[in-house]
């Protein structure tokens, strides 16, 4: 959701903020020379809304701070499975699934393959969307691809320590980064072969993950970075 420019808001409240508003930060230091805030600095909720959000107290903009989209692929070639060991914050040095944030005016599928190359410097080919987990403990939707490599040249690009195609048995189980990384394995060989499949969301808790429903695990293991 985003305001409309061509339809004015209400203005908000000029001087200190309306009782009961909680201010983001010191109405101090402003724009230079004009007594105004620079954005939004008050967390209120606005007329005709049913949620608190960060708005400006001079002009009335609405902040309007949405879940962030999540995209990644299971790669493979000749039967293995492209990994990486992650270089950055958090569960640095736990291995991944290539993934990260989308970008504004892109597509997911351009997305994926983006993240493959920045991670793994991997060519990949993404075909068809199979998982699409829900993760609302932290605003996040993360998506899955199934695709191939073009070439089995790899190597570790900079959020990454190490990058390597693991054989199905051969998989650091007991490194993986995210609980997302076990249930988008499993649901891909769940499907493999099949051109006709229902996507594959949140496993039940328990089933693939002690943490499967992403409530009340370790914060750190749900966390994807931006990439």
């Amino acid at each position: 959701m985003t305001h409309n420019p061509a339809t004015p808001l209400k203005p908000g409240p000029a001087g200190p903020a309306a009782s009961g508003d909680r201010l983001s930060r010191p109405r101090s230091g402003g724009r230079a020379g004009t007594g105004q805030n620079v954005g939004p600095d008050v967390w209120k909720i606005p007329e005709g809304d049913e949620r608190e959000r960060l708005v400006c107290s001079d002009c009335g903009f609405i902040h309007y701070d949405n879940p962030k989209i999540v995209v990644g692929s299971v790669a493979v070639w000749e039967d293995k499975v492209l990994m990486c060991r992650r270089a950055i914050a958090p569960r640095i040095g736990y291995w991944t699934l290539p993934a990260g944030f989308m970008e504004l005016h892109e597509r997911s599928e351009a997305a994926a393959a983006r993240e493959a190359w920045e991670e793994a410097r991997a060519d990949i080919e993404v075909h068809d969307l199979f998982a699409l987990y829900n993760i609302p403990r932290i605003s996040q939707v993360q998506l899955f691809y199934r695709a191939t490599l073009r070439s089995p040249a790899i190597e570790p690009g900079p959020e990454s320590t190490e990058v390597r195609l693991f054989g199905w048995d051969e998989l650091p189980e007991d490194e993986f980064a995210f609980p997302s990384v076990p249930w988008a394995l499993q649901h891909y060989r769940e499907i493999a072969g099949k051109t006709a499949f229902a996507v594959r969301t949140n496993p039940p808790p328990g089933s693939i993950d002690p943490a499967a429903d992403g409530a009340g695990d370790r914060p750190q293991n749900q966390e994807q970075p931006r990439g």
